[in-house]
């Protein structure tokens, strides 16, 4: 797109969670240039305006955490959640190794779109496909660039995988990471699955090329107590200990879940700056998860929000916010909705910030342009920031345009250059496609 993108007469979330009603924004070269009075930016010629209409503009949401192409091949429904987690994960690795590179890529497309429409500009994946680890991340690139959507993908490798054998995944994400350094919208990381599925010798070499190519590293952090108590039994520590002395705790790590750990490893993750991307609604299912949500949020200021594949970020929010009020109500928690803040926003921002390397998670100049226009038209400058109701009417309302990197993927409710009915029809293919192998095989 050639000249300057402005937005006129929209209202601009702060950062400190209140609006700012009858003003403009002028992005271009990716970035916000301008943000004024509505009455002090005219249009120029050769201008793309976005008529607002007093409709709020937001900094595009992150998903810190998510399966893009998991969460739909095995979701959290039916007998698939009454096995024991060993046969979870082993029917896990089944049918990841038998995805292919086309399926792959359809079900990545649809993701991305449904994003994309929820206002989301930013998202984390952690993908599981042993049988071709190298064609399937470079299939999502495709997916990402083609919608437009900023991607930061790694492979969910362990030890246990099967049909493609660790230190070949693992070579593979890391040529995939080292090729995608420094992509605009497309940023490789490496990851594996989490700490009991994985033995010492990958994990060191894990850290090694994570520190070798400056890479991110994408994993599951004390994801539940088989993950804690098969660790303990097999290495004679926590998760966070063996993951802290192995070297993969650090700026560059982005640790997903956290929902077995205790006050002492959250300081310890706030001591090596680990970012840490919860999903609520799993901590509101056991009073355990719930301890470890209140020892991350008391203390932590890197954490942003996560979907794990499953629902959307909304209704993650909610979780958080109920989780927070349950701390805040016996007087553990001071300040509940800077906690929100956090998770929602300040964190998100940091999160792209080290991952892009440019200031990013509000609407001032000089940030990128990830921007969401949603059809609401807020009250001028409320008194309380982050409420109940704000972030309510956010939920509720459609996502009008999105914005990424100052280019327009979604204007008005539609994808531009892709048809959203056509990316569902290719991934109910897949799917099908999938889950008949999968029967045969299984």
């Amino acid at each position: 797109m050639e000249g300057r993108l402005l937005l006129k007469n929209c209202a601009v979330f702060r950062a400190d969670g209140r609006v700012r009603t009858g003003m403009a924004l002028v992005v271009q070269d990716g970035l916000i240039r301008r943000v004024a009075p509505d009455s002090e930016v005219p249009v120029l010629p050769g201008d793309w305006e976005v008529a607002c209409r007093g409709r709020l503009v937001a900094p595009g949401l992150v998903d810190c955490h998510t399966h893009l192409v998991g969460g739909q091949v095995l979701p959290p429904t039916g007998n698939f959640l009454l096995r024991a987690p060993s046969a979870r994960l082993e029917r896990r690795t089944e049918v990841a190794a038998l995805l292919t590179v086309g399926e792959v890529e359809a079900l990545t497309r649809f993701a991305l779109a449904q994003a994309l429409r929820d206002g989301i500009s930013l998202v984390v994946e952690h993908l599981a496909a042993p049988g071709n680890v190298a064609g399937a991340l470079d299939a999502q690139a495709r997916a990402a660039e083609q919608l437009g959507i900023r991607l930061v993908t790694s492979h969910a490798t362990h030890s246990l995988s099967g049909d493609g054998p660790a230190a070949a995944c693992l070579e593979a994400n890391a040529d995939f990471a080292r090729r995608y350094r420094t992509h605009p919208l497309v940023r490789g990381a490496l990851g594996f699955q989490t700490s009991h599925t994985c033995e010492d010798t990958l994990l060191r070499q894990v850290g090694v090329l994570a520190q070798e190519l400056e890479v991110p590293v994408v994993f599951h952090l004390a994801e539940g107590e088989d993950d804690l108590a098969v660790t303990y039994a097999r290495h004679g520590k926590r998760v966070v200990p063996r993951l802290a002395e192995l070297g993969l705790l650090g700026p560059r790590s982005i640790a997903a879940r956290a929902r077995s750990i205790d006050t002492g490893e959250a300081e310890r993750l706030v001591a090596t700056g680990t970012f840490v991307a919860l999903s609520p609604r799993a901590h509101l299912t056991s009073e355990r998860a719930g301890e470890s949500l209140e020892a991350v949020l008391a203390r932590h200021h890197l954490v942003g929000l996560g979907t794990s594949g499953h629902g959307t970020l909304w209704d993650e929010v909610l979780a958080a916010f109920v989780g927070l009020m349950r701390i805040a109500r016996a007087g553990r928690l001071p300040d509940p909705d800077g906690a929100l803040a956090q998770l929602l926003v300040s964190g998100p921002a940091e999160l792209c910030t080290r991952l892009f390397q440019a200031p990013s998670g509000t609407i001032v100049e000089g940030c990128i342009a990830d921007l969401a226009v949603y059809d609401y038209v807020p009250a001028s400058d409320p008194e309380t920031g982050y409420s109940p109701h704000l972030l309510g009417q956010l939920a509720r309302s459609r996502v009008a345009w999105t914005i990424v990197n100052g280019r327009v993927a979604v204007r008005e409710g539609q994808l531009l250059g892709v048809d959203y009915a056509e990316l569902a029809a290719d991934a109910s293919a897949a799917l099908a496609s999938i889950w008949t192998r999968a029967s045969l095989t299984g």
